[in-house]
């Protein structure tokens, strides 16, 4: 299947194919969403919140924390609709983070369906996405996989004790 940007929203398990492939919009990463991060995670390491300490490290400057970069993906895949009153749980990451996301950088996602398998239950299954973050110049900046459980057809009017 192609890469797809406007998507039916609450795709079923049925409905994800391997090789299926999206990207979502751009988001640019501000100041104030490390700042904010920094008050939410209680994070104040200095390499995100202190401009003269960070002028003195490899990278020069601040930058947003790694996993302000995983929530804000994470965000950007959900804008998307796809998983939509569809998923059940996000079940599992492996995530690598490969290069720095900087103050005024505009990063995206490109997500990939690698891995399917039916749930014992047969009510859902898990799907395993590749997941890349990449900044305006097409740089990957963080990768890995998510594992997600997602709805199967005929499944949504259950509660979790029918499951």
């Amino acid at each position: 299947m192609s890469e797809e940007r406007a998507l039916t929203r609450g795709l079923y398990f049925e409905d994800l194919e391997i090789g299926w492939k999206v990207r979502t919009p751009g988001r640019t990463v501000t100041e104030t969403d490390i700042v904010m991060f920094a008050g939410l995670s209680g994070d104040y390491t200095p390499l995100h919140t202190d401009a003269e300490y960070a002028r003195g490290t490899i990278f020069g400057e601040r930058i947003a924390h790694g996993l302000l970069g995983l929530a804000i993906a994470s965000g950007l895949a959900t804008r998307l609709g796809f998983l939509e009153e569809t998923v059940e749980a996000f079940t599992g990451l492996e995530w690598r983070f490969r290069a720095p996301i900087r103050i005024g950088d505009t990063i995206y996602v490109e997500i990939e369906v690698t891995q399917k398998r039916p749930a014992p239950n047969g009510r859902a299954g898990f799907v395993i996405f590749s997941v890349e973050v990449r900044n305006q110049r097409g740089e990957v900046v963080q990768k890995g996989q998510w594992t997600l459980l997602i709805r199967a057809r005929g499944a949504e009017g259950m509660n979790l004790e029918q499951r």
